[in-house]
């Protein structure tokens, strides 16, 4: 199509743009219009800004601490997921451990599943069997890091393996050669050549981490909530103030659409990155 008619390729993309840029616009719509105009006629144009939804979102010290909140854990899960995915890549790739493939497909099996599934065993192990004292992981940020390890570390893996694969083992037997010890090897040879997809699995599973919607709302009430989560609490019996819910929700793109254009280039390299191997 892009040979044979350029600008049929053109039009063709433009529709893509639209359907997908269209629902984030009507959102801004809904986000900037006061509760009386959002029940009058729809009007997908702006015939004004109204700032206050942002205004009472940004004073609200509980939607704070909630934003604050998610910054933390989904940060935490991706870094901790990103290095527990990359070391447990090299020792697949290296080691000749009998197997090793129906690990690798035992582990992306926990990816598959439905979270739902999950959520009454993660709760009676956060508030049973990980309880000391008074203390349990339910409702706080180190809890949500490691419960959220349980989807975002196999896709982690599974992202991460063919980068790893596409790096020959002859780099890590001249180090070694070199005198390197296996520690140098992994962080001064492996490691850096797996910048690209190491970025790229960072980037996602914190996306992931961040929207992530249901055990959040499940497993934490107050201290560990999250900012997707406190889009319910504006669903009352009185009714639903879809003005600021609509604000929280464009404060929730925000951060994504930040880190996806800092490190855009290295996505595409990212995920390429040792699917051809010579």
């Amino acid at each position: 199509m892009k040979k044979g008619n350029p600008w049929l390729y053109m039009l063709f993309w433009i529709f893509v743009s639209f359907l997908t840029l269209f629902p984030i616009y009507w959102l801004f719509v809904i986000s900037v219009k006061p509760a009386v105009d959002l029940f009058s006629t729809p009007d997908i144009l702006l015939d004004g800004i109204y700032w206050q939804n942002y205004i009472d979102v940004l004073n609200d010290r509980t939607l704070r601490g909630y934003m604050v909140n998610s910054l933390i854990i989904s940060s935490g899960n991706a870094l901790l997921c990103t290095t527990l995915g990359f070391f447990a890549c090299y020792a697949l790739s290296r080691f000749n451990m009998s197997g090793k493939e129906s690990i690798f497909f035992w582990t992306i099996t926990n990816r598959m599943a439905p979270p739902a599934v999950f959520l009454l065993p993660l709760f009676l192990l956060m508030t049973q069997v990980y309880r000391v004292g008074d203390f349990s992981l339910l409702d706080t940020r180190i809890g949500m890091i490691l419960v959220y390890c349980t989807f975002n570390l196999p896709f982690a893996i599974w992202t991460l393996r063919p980068t790893v694969d596409g790096i020959p083992k002859e780099l890590d037997e001249a180090a070694y050669v070199d005198g390197a010890s296996p520690w140098k090897v992994i962080t001064e040879v492996v490691f850096p050549l797996c910048r690209p997809g190491l970025a790229v699995t960072l980037i996602l599973t914190w996306v992931f981490a961040w929207n992530e919607y249901l055990l959040a709302a499940t497993l934490t009430n107050f201290n560990a909530r999250t900012l997707t989560t406190g889009l319910s609490e504006y669903v009352t019996t009185t009714g639903t103030e879809w003005g600021i819910m609509a604000a929280i929700s464009m404060f929730t793109l925000i951060p994504a659409l930040i880190v996806f254009s800092m490190v855009q280039k290295h996505i595409v390299t990212g995920l390429t990155f040792g699917a051809v191997k010579g």
